[in-house]
């Protein structure tokens, strides 16, 4: 059996280039997938720097995972060998509690490729074909990496219950936020943006955004006031900057009845009182991974509703990943998105 090169964090602030076996097709993952880039995701640099709760070691990361097709078996009916694909990284049981109410993206026994079981960062993948997706002919590999983002946007909306009669709070523009956008502005609501680079919230408002806030330089609360209809502050925040502080920020600002929607993984302390949550009748709602996003997204790229092509800031090979993950660190104001490619 040959050997493929893959990308492996073997433990926290340990990244490693490692030979695997080649992957073989089998009856249950029933396509091979040469993979040919894989972006990096905010919760991949958590699993390199051991913060992010969910991950287990040693383990080949990566979640944003395109390819193409080059090997399908007999039951393969959804894909066939040429098809440009990006994978679902969401593996569910199918029967427990969550599953059965069609919430498998928190399945009791969920394992997310990348997470708890080997994700992208490796020239090639077994997959089931139900788990793939065929690309818009139109978009780049590197550009088609957005797609799994998009669909983390799509849900944490669909979470939100966000409406044209809402008055969005985006806490944070980097990668996710900027995606936030994107399809919040589908539904026609007020959208304000918060972020503490300047040149982010240029580009934000130039994408849609009606209102963008420093947090460095102005008082969000009282901006949240000024920027809403009666002073009421936000109907809806969503937390894309997942900071220590942020959560709870999105609460104060929040208007009463309103919804709040975390996104974050870190397990450290942030502070949230009761009173803060339950005076104004609030609602936190946590939203994680997508829930079958993937062709809703697809479809919005092919109807140019939403725009991915070349938004990708920055590429390396997937062999230089320690020095792409180094750039990352610097937090470099140019960063907006970081793809490995395997080519």
């Amino acid at each position: 059996m040959g050997k493929i090169k893959a990308v492996q964090i073997f433990k926290p602030e340990d990244l490693r280039i490692i030979d695997m076996d080649m992957p073989v097709i089998d009856e249950k993952n029933n396509v091979l997938v040469k993979i040919t880039a894989s972006g990096i995701c905010g919760s991949d640099v958590g699993i390199y720097h051991g913060q992010n709760a969910a991950a287990t070691y040693p383990r080949v990361i990566g979640h944003e995972i395109v390819g193409e097709v080059v090997e399908a078996g007999p039951t393969a009916k959804k894909v066939k060998v040429g098809d440009r694909v990006i994978i679902d990284q969401v593996t569910a049981c199918g029967h427990c509690w969550a599953c059965r109410h069609g919430r498998p993206n928190v399945c009791q026994h969920l394992q997310v490729r990348g997470v708890h079981i080997d994700g992208g960062y490796r020239e090639y993948m077994a997959v089931p074909d139900k788990d793939c997706y065929i690309l818009p002919d139109f978009l780049r590999y590197e550009d088609a990496v957005l797609i799994e983002p998009t669909t983390i946007a799509v849900q944490a909306c669909s979470r939100a219950q966000l409406n044209e009669e809402d008055e969005l709070l985006i806490m944070g523009c980097g990668a996710l936020g900027s995606r936030m956008l994107s399809i919040a502005k589908l539904h026609g609501c007020k959208i304000i943006v918060a972020d503490v680079v300047d040149e982010k919230l240029a580009e934000a408002k130039q994408n849609g955004a009606d209102y963008t806030v420093n947090l460095l330089k102005e008082d969000l609360a009282e901006k949240c006031k000024e920027y809403t209809t009666d002073e009421y502050g936000p109907t809806v925040s969503i937390d894309c900057a997942c900071t220590k502080d942020s959560l709870g920020t999105c609460i104060k600002v929040t208007g009463n009845a309103g919804r709040v929607i975390t996104m974050g993984f870190s397990v450290a302390p942030t502070e949230v009182t009761n009173f803060g949550i339950t005076s104004k009748e609030l609602d936190i709602r946590g939203s994680r991974l997508q829930n079958r996003k993937f062709q809703e997204v697809i479809d919005l790229v092919n109807a140019g509703k939403v725009d991915l092509d070349h938004k990708i800031s920055h590429t390396y090979h997937f062999t230089d990943a320690q020095a792409a993950f180094d750039f990352n660190d610097t937090r470099d104001p140019s960063i907006r998105k970081i793809v490995l490619t395997m080519d």
